[in-house]
């Protein structure tokens, strides 16, 4: 497969995950990706070398495995070959959630991962972290990153979720606005003096007849004859 053809398939559910509370910076994840399995989507969709492990079933894996040769480096022999099960999925997407849950429920292990600041300290903690056994782990993802310019998806990622916390704010303050029964605090004492003088028999609404009140209030609306 193509870097492009790879990437047009990957990225766009690298940066949903990120967007979604993913860990991972989208530029390490595709790093991750394409290191793992060298610019290829295997039929198990497994993306990021994730092993059974324990075998504990998640919301995205529900224990089906495949057994793979791979390497793994020792302290005592170097670079040897093993047999081992890997976890398979039924998208790319549960690929990646899957990993999500690993971090996020192993802190103590991999807290360093989801408090990493760049991608570079990422990679770093990935490879302190014991995630992979090759030493050179996080120096072969830092290059994978600058050779194919992966931190544009971490841009993309940050731009989304920029305007969505921006649109969650404009939706809250319109909820406030609809759901406000009650008198907001600058408005109690306008309508006080309303209900006082009884101009106003049911001193509930939303934000915007609140503040008008207010407005005509401090036009002196209500203190004319």
């Amino acid at each position: 497969m193509q870097p492009s053809e790879f990437l047009s398939i990957v990225a766009p559910a690298v940066v949903d995950v990120r967007i979604d509370g993913g860990v991972l910076f989208p530029s390490v994840s595709l790093a991750q990706t394409i290191l793992e399995t060298g610019w290829t989507i295997p039929s198990w969709n497994n993306l990021v070398g994730y092993k059974a492990g324990s075998g504990r079933t998640t919301e995205y894996w529900q224990g089906r495995r495949i057994s793979k040769v791979t390497r793994e480096a020792t302290d005592d022999r170097g670079e040897i070959e093993i047999r081992t099960d890997f976890r398979a999925y039924d998208s790319i997407e549960d690929s990646l959630r899957d990993q999500v849950l690993l971090f996020l429920d192993n802190p103590a292990r991999y807290g360093p991962v989801i408090r990493a600041a760049t991608p570079r300290e990422q990679a770093e903690a990935l490879r302190a972290s014991g995630y992979a056994t090759d030493p050179q782990y996080a120096s072969k993802l830092t290059s994978i990153i600058r050779t194919y310019g992966l931190e544009r998806y971490d841009k993309e990622a940050e731009e989304i979720m920029e305007a969505l916390e921006e649109l969650r704010r404009q939706m809250a303050e319109l909820q406030a606005m609809v759901l406000e029964t009650e008198p907001p605090e600058w408005a109690q004492a306008t309508v006080s003096k309303l209900v006082e003088r009884g101009l106003l028999t049911e001193p509930r609404g939303d934000r915007s007849f609140f503040r008008a009140l207010v407005v005509l209030d401090r036009a002196g609306a209500f203190d004319r004859p």
